[in-house]
């Protein structure tokens, strides 16, 4: 926390979403759907999942009242950020053939619309973002819809106060509390009198929006609170990864029997993947009208979990369920360090949570290290 800390009431965090409307963003926030707590548009507080915490542990998410008023008192939604910055289906371009069949008329698919403001991103998910900065943005040809998206976003970081049961980023050092990368960051407080959020400033652009809301500046007990919930927060890890030397762990077991383990509960759904916000995997679907005059090329999420993704010649690299898991982890854990230098696991644990199997990515890292396999924590 800074100088420039200062605080929110209730109204202020609705001054805050009009201010970001009126500037012309898309305001995406978490809200209830299907009995998840999901990313939408919102446009007031009601739209929040006011009083609404969660409980997840392996193959088991599930919605509860928590008896109180808090806005964000729940840990990882069902998607992170992802899905707004690079959707799951994205059109490249489409084309017409015209009266004349050696001329077809192709249509770049236009720019995105108004940019979006992020609210209640997580500092795992914040590290996810920066890390698809990294990967899409920073390459030799940078992903040019991605940047569209990326280049007006507003991000509104929110510090976790009550992560899951399958949470573990102190273990991956993505949390609870957001580390820079954003415009502005909230710690709620809401249990020791007036609810209220402590807000840094993480830009320029996020301090000229702040001071179009009626903000005061954070005393010492407002700081000293919102450090102590974070740090509260960081000894209720559900789960916890041992980092040292795991690269090396990973890359010496290639062949470990233990993938034959993994393999024979991994169901090849692809769950984990889909809810990562990290992979970014992707592959190109053409598609055409019944009349073969209109067509149309789509980029979608693929996964390394398919046995197609590998397809080469004729034939899959990676056959077996075995070899996908092997390269899922390894790739997380190890050759994304080789890659761009660090983890590519954020400590999230929806790859827990989604897995239909229950698969738990600590505790098969954890058998590699012939530590002794854990029950679930749920009854």
């Amino acid at each position: 926390m800074t100088d420039d800390t200062r605080v929110l009431g209730l109204a202020g965090l609705q001054a805050l979403i009009d201010a970001l409307g009126l500037r012309g963003y898309t305001v995406i926030g978490p809200t209830v759907r299907d009995g998840a707590i999901v990313n939408a548009p919102i446009s007031s507080l009601d739209d929040l999942p006011r009083g609404i915490g969660d409980e997840q542990d392996a193959a088991h998410y599930r919605l509860r009242d928590r008896g109180d008023e808090a806005l964000f008192g729940f840990a990882a939604g069902a998607q992170s950020a992802k899905p707004v910055l690079f959707p799951s289906d994205e059109l490249l371009w489409r084309s017409r053939r015209t009266a004349d069949v050696t001329v077809i008329d192709r249509e770049v698919e236009p720019p995105p619309g108004p940019p979006y403001a992020l609210i209640g991103v997580r500092s795992c998910d914040l590290r996810a973002i920066l890390m698809h900065d990294q990967i899409l943005l920073e390459r030799t040809a940078a992903d040019v819809h991605y940047a569209a998206r990326r280049a007006e976003s507003f991000v509104v970081a929110v510090a976790c106060t009550d992560p899951a049961g399958t949470c573990f980023c102190v273990s991956m050092d993505t949390g609870p509390s957001p580390r820079g990368g954003y415009d502005l960051a909230l710690t709620e407080l809401y249990a020791d009198g007036e609810h209220r959020f402590v807000v840094a400033v993480g830009t320029d652009r996020g301090a000229e929006v702040l001071a179009e809301v009626a903000a005061t500046t954070a005393t010492a007990d407002d700081v000293a609170v919102a450090e102590r919930v974070i740090t509260e927060a960081s000894g209720r890890m559900g789960r916890a990864l041992q980092t040292d030397g795991l690269k090396y762990l990973l890359y010496a077991n290639v062949e470990s029997p233990h993938w034959d383990d993994v393999a024979s509960r991994c169901l090849a759904c692809t769950n984990c993947t889909l809810v990562c916000p990290t992979c970014f995997c992707t592959s190109v679907e053409d598609v055409t009208d019944l009349t073969g005059v209109n067509a149309e090329r789509h980029r979608v999420w693929d996964s390394c979990f398919s046995e197609e993704f590998s397809y080469i010649h004729g034939g899959s690299v990676r056959e077996s369920t075995r070899s996908r898991y092997r390269q899922w982890i390894t790739h997380k854990l190890a050759a994304w360090e080789d890659q761009f230098g660090s983890f590519g696991c954020v400590g999230c644990g929806r790859c827990i949570t989604w897995c239909p199997a229950g698969i738990d990515i600590t505790v098969e890292a954890a058998a590699l290290r012939g530590t002794p396999r854990k029950t679930s924590q749920r009854s």
